[in-house]
């Protein structure tokens, strides 16, 4: 059978990467995007013109019912699902603590942490043997801000990546007897529109030449470990969480 795959945040940057990653190893692969629907429709051509198989479905993860739909859509296109990727996600731009409004703090955890742990959910529903599924994997994109803190930046999108990471861990260990590995990918510095989005568009030149391997790193070398996490080559690996960072 053909292995399924759910990206979510697919339109662009590292999600968009690893959906044509995923494609080019074999997965029908269902990409979700909140308004880039141009972006999507890119992606899916891209994959279409591979040989590959893939569909768009608009989701703002924050919304438990959209998360439900998305799951029960690809259940009706493809089948049991195989993969998760966790990958939607936003900033919240940059800001101190201190300069913080509510309403943006609490957008980036809904989105983050809440729409992560929904996904999660409808997956392990789906995958666990003790709902009797057959197994899978669920890879949840952190980052390495989780662990550095990005003072000055972004600590409340550094704080949901650290909840990711701690969830990464946790359901990796309750799951572990149910079939299904659950890692974690953190990436560096990559050249995404992220930094632009985030009002920061000259952030990876400037930040760039203080990476240890001298440059930022590009979304299609996320997409690669990830797709690595996914296979048989990672058969015994759960709750790892793979830094992607030239080596800060």
């Amino acid at each position: 059978m053909q292995p399924i795959a759910i990206v979510t945040g697919a339109s662009s940057g590292i999600g968009a990467a690893t959906a044509k990653a995923l494609a080019a190893a074999g997965y029908a692969v269902v990409v979700t995007y909140q308004r880039d629907q141009q972006g999507a429709q890119q992606v899916l051509s891209d994959i279409r013109k591979s040989g590959g198989q893939a569909a768009a479905f608009a989701l703002d993860v924050a919304q438990e019912a959209e998360v439900a739909e998305l799951f029960s859509f690809t259940d009706r296109r493809y089948g049991p699902l195989s993969l998760l990727v966790n990958n939607a996600g936003i900033t919240g731009g940059t800001a101190r603590l201190d300069q913080l409004s509510s309403e943006r703090l609490q957008q980036v955890f809904a989105v983050n942490v809440l729409g992560s742990f929904y996904c999660a959910a409808q997956a392990v529903r789906r995958m666990s043997t003790r709902h009797g599924g057959q197994g899978g994997s669920i890879i949840n994109i952190s980052s390495r801000a989780a662990q550095l803190g990005s003072g000055g930046e972004w600590i409340h999108y550094a704080a949901t990546k650290g909840a990711i990471d701690t969830m990464t861990t946790g359901l990796a260990n309750e799951v572990a007897r149910e079939g299904i590995r659950v890692n974690g990918v953190a990436p560096g510095l990559i050249d995404t529109p992220l930094h632009a989005l985030a009002g920061l568009p000259e952030r990876v030149q400037h930040m760039a030449p203080h990476i240890p391997l001298g440059r930022a790193g590009l979304p299609e070398e996320v997409a690669q470990c990830v797709c690595w996490l996914a296979s048989p080559a990672a058969a015994y690996i759960t709750g790892a969480i793979v830094p992607v960072s030239g080596g800060r």
